[in-house]
């Protein structure tokens, strides 16, 4: 092999080394760069309609406890505060009525309707909803000082455990038929883009109504609620 031949076989080997590292180097650079998009999205998850739903179904169920205590409360003649009732109806009035349920009867009935299926449950969910609405404006006409301390008027505890006891006997069932017969229709009743484009929707609003904070704001407002009434800590609710 002559001096010439070495020369331009040396050469040729550096220049096949150098491109393979050039090759090599985008895959290097890149692939922190997708893992680190990956954990963003692994990170905040889309939450589906039904998720969304049902999650909220779990700030009503602990707002139903706040009114059990708030009965038990006024049938033991036991001062319960005022602000703890009417702060909780106030919560079922902006988020439970004004938002979770506008979103059902905007967006999931409309669509049970129109395909001719769960029209009679769809209806006996709208009916509650309207006699839901009306009790929560009793409740927070009722939830004041007069008729949740034990000097208060007999009558008004009266009728106020009434509307608290038909607003818990009213939304268990109700809320359980929707978790269980109407949202996982829904999956199945829609496309899947338009259901996913249909959470996105949701959460929107969610914002729109609630701030930056959402849902996790309104959890909150209720764990405030629970703890000025002691019932806050789940252990306490655990069976002997």
């Amino acid at each position: 092999m002559t001096v010439h031949d070495r020369h331009r076989r040396d050469f040729l080997l550096k220049a096949s080394t150098l491109g393979a590292a050039v090759a090599w180097a985008p895959s290097v650079i890149a692939a922190p760069a997708a893992k680190s998009r990956s954990r963003r999205r692994n990170e905040k998850e889309d939450v589906t309609p039904a998720e969304d739903l049902m999650r909220e179904h779990g700030v009503l169920n602990r707002i139903l406890l706040v009114y059990e205590e708030s009965i038990r409360r006024l049938e033991a003649g036991v001062e319960l505060p005022p602000e703890a009732v009417s702060g909780a109806a106030g919560i079922v009035r902006r988020f439970v009525e004004d938002y979770h349920e506008k979103l059902e009867e905007e967006h999931l009935f409309p669509r049970f309707v129109k395909a001719a299926t769960l029209v009679d449950l769809v209806e006996v969910l709208r009916a509650q909803h309207e006699a839901g609405r009306r009790l929560t404006a009793d409740i927070l006409g009722l939830a004041t000082t007069t008729a949740t301390t034990t000097a208060g008027d007999a009558r008004t505890r009266q009728t106020l455990v009434s509307r608290l006891r038909s607003f818990v006997r009213m939304y268990r069932p109700h809320e359980a038929r929707e978790d269980t017969v109407l949202f996982p229709a829904l999956h199945r009743l829609i496309p899947e883009r338009q259901y996913r484009a249909l959470g996105d929707r949701f959460e929107r609003r969610e914002h729109e109504l609630f701030g930056e904070r959402g849902f996790e704001g309104v959890v909150d407002e209720v764990a405030a609620i629970e703890k000025s009434l002691g019932i806050y800590d789940l252990a306490q609710f655990t069976s002997a």
